[in-house]
């Protein structure tokens, strides 16, 4: 099939088209700052948020697969309009040009932001949802999420995909868009999407020396410099890291489901190994393999960040017949 990937380029991009090529798919990448010395088919320069670009690129094409994006939970505020510019407006753009092109099978990169904290049960009441942790809290050290309804310590779970969304910054807020002008591309076409949640992406090519990083490529930088990574909070946040070849993967089968879809529908699947961790495992991990100094609990925080977010990859492992094959400790010898 002739296959359509945007953000060929990217961290995640380069590996997804090097699995869907060597998977025997036709791949023409886009992406707007292609890289020269990235191995893979070769990425023509483009911006989504051209229509006319967009419109040429697309003729003929069987399946999109749409990894660009601006990412990161940003600086501060002033980074709104660049998130929206790129993210929403250049998605709509790409979705408008794909509908006009008869494209009717999309993959879309969404993430894990989309569900703001994980999930949560009170001893008392049931399955909650705390509010975001106030500046007061976590200055004082406070970082465990409370119960909304009696103050009481949380018991935090796994996220499923039919969890409500609660995005707790920008960078989160214009993902969910993006499912959601998804959808309605779907049913407007009779198309068939599929929104594959990233948790924490980890990996070769992770981008350095970026406050627009995920937390393991600027753990990963701390130690190119011989510096200690500096893990925020107390170290104890819990997440579900996923080495990028396993994400590659995952789209190499949502590309094969989008043919079983039923038309006019997206479907989301959460992308995760399965294996929770602690923000303060992988820091450790990572200054082991890769011989540097231990990590340093600074008790720092980020608003907007959030404390657990761990999931259930059961669907994916179902219905696309996804499952992650790497472990953290296996996975950060790739990054020596």
């Amino acid at each position: 099939m002739k296959v359509l990937l945007t953000g060929a380029s990217g961290f995640i991009g380069g590996q997804v088209a090097s699995v869907l090529t060597a998977s025997g798919h036709h791949v023409l990448g886009l992406d707007v700052r292609p890289s020269a010395d990235r191995a893979g088919p070769p990425v023509t320069e483009a911006d989504i948020r051209d229509a006319i670009a967009m419109a040429e690129h697309l003729a003929g094409v069987d399946v999109l697969v749409h990894q660009a994006a601006r990412v990161g939970l940003g600086v501060d505020l002033d980074d709104m309009p660049g998130y929206a510019d790129t993210n929403v407006t250049g998605t709509a753009v790409l979705l408008a040009a794909a509908a006009r092109a008869g494209v009717r099978r999309l993959v879309l990169a969404s993430s894990m932001v989309v569900y703001g904290e994980g999930g949560y049960a009170c001893s008392a009441h049931g399955d909650v949802r705390p509010g975001p942790r106030t500046p007061e809290d976590l200055q004082a050290g406070r970082f465990e999420p409370r119960c909304p309804d009696c103050g009481a310590e949380l018991t935090h779970r796994r996220v499923a995909e039919d969890a409500p969304p609660d995005p707790r910054n920008a960078y989160a807020t214009t993902k969910l868009a993006q499912e959601h002008l998804a959808a309605t591309w779907a049913r407007e076409t009779g198309g068939a999407a599929v929104a594959l949640r990233y948790h924490n992406v980890y990996g070769p090519g992770m981008p350095r020396d970026t406050p627009y990083a995920g937390v393991a490529a600027i753990f990963r930088s701390a130690l190119a410099r011989g510096e200690a990574p500096r893990v925020f909070e107390d170290g104890r946040q819990r997440r579900d890291f996923v080495h990028v070849s396993d994400v590659a993967r995952a789209n190499m089968c949502a590309v094969d489901a989008t043919a079983g879809l039923p038309p006019g529908t997206l479907r989301a699947y959460n992308v995760a190994s399965g294996r929770p961790r602690t923000i303060g495992d992988l820091a450790v991990a990572l200054a082991t393999a890769c011989g540097g100094p231990a990590p340093v609990v600074t008790g720092e925080f980020r608003l907007g960040d959030v404390r657990h977010i761990v999931a259930t990859p059961d669907r994916a492992t179902r219905e696309l017949g996804f499952t992650a094959h790497t472990d953290l400790t296996e996975g950060v010898r790739s990054l020596t």
